[in-house]
């Protein structure tokens, strides 16, 4: 089979502190699914966040509440393996992982918001990324990515047309997605929380009621 004949199965990965997880990630997660037409996209809770405080919520909660959110969502899923590993979550270790468990008949796709593609010249062996894996990144409004230094001729070097050219190769690209993201934010939730305000219709009701029974962020 030739190059131009090539289709891989792309498979995602969503990592993030989800503190708590709520509807705009799992909004955006979905959108990705259809766009890119993901097998599965898979919301990776950080269990020890290398370059942020570590939440005051533990990692086991925040992944239980991942996954009560994708439950009866057969494209979404919890990954969990951040958790079981000592250490800072690197998220290289973790695509050299998928990427062994894959194998390369999967297009393997890291997706990462601007923000974070603004620092991920801090992220540890940033530039094996690609190595292992697609980077899909969230354009939201507001949000520009570098244009100039390091990062932006990294990104222009390994820019991809579009999401189809994701199922050509199992790594080595980046796509730049537009997205129109729910405004919500997990630092909002929590400071609502913590002021006994209502939270309710910004995450699923049944993660709403595991905050409640365990007396989170209050």
């Amino acid at each position: 089979m030739s190059p131009a004949t090539v289709r891989l199965t792309p498979v995602g990965v969503f990592g993030g502190t989800f503190n708590p997880v709520h509807y705009g990630h799992l909004r955006s997660a979905l959108e990705l699914v259809q766009r890119l037409h993901l097998e599965q996209l898979r919301l990776m809770p950080c269990a020890v966040p290398p370059h942020r405080e570590v939440p005051g919520c533990s990692a086991e909660h925040r992944a239980a509440m991942v996954e009560l959110a994708v439950a009866g969502e057969a494209s979404l899923a919890c990954d969990t393996r951040e958790l079981r590993r000592p250490g800072p979550s690197y998220t290289i270790d973790s695509l050299v992982e998928l990427r062994g468990e894959l194998g390369e008949g999967y297009s393997l796709c890291l997706v990462m918001g601007c923000d974070a593609v603004l620092q991920i010249a801090d992220w540890h062996r940033w530039r094996e990324l690609l190595d292992w894996a697609h980077i899909v990144v969230i354009a939201r409004p507001g949000w520009q990515l570098p244009d100039s230094g390091e990062v932006a001729q990294w990104l222009q070097a390994h820019r991809l047309a579009g999401g189809e050219a994701l199922r050509q190769r199992p790594a080595g690209g980046i796509v730049v997605e537009q997205l129109r993201p729910l405004a919500i934010s997990s630092t909002e939730i929590r400071e609502h929380l913590a002021r006994g305000h209502s939270v309710r219709y910004l995450l699923p009701e049944p993660v709403l009621e595991y905050i409640q029974q365990h007396s989170l962020y209050h």
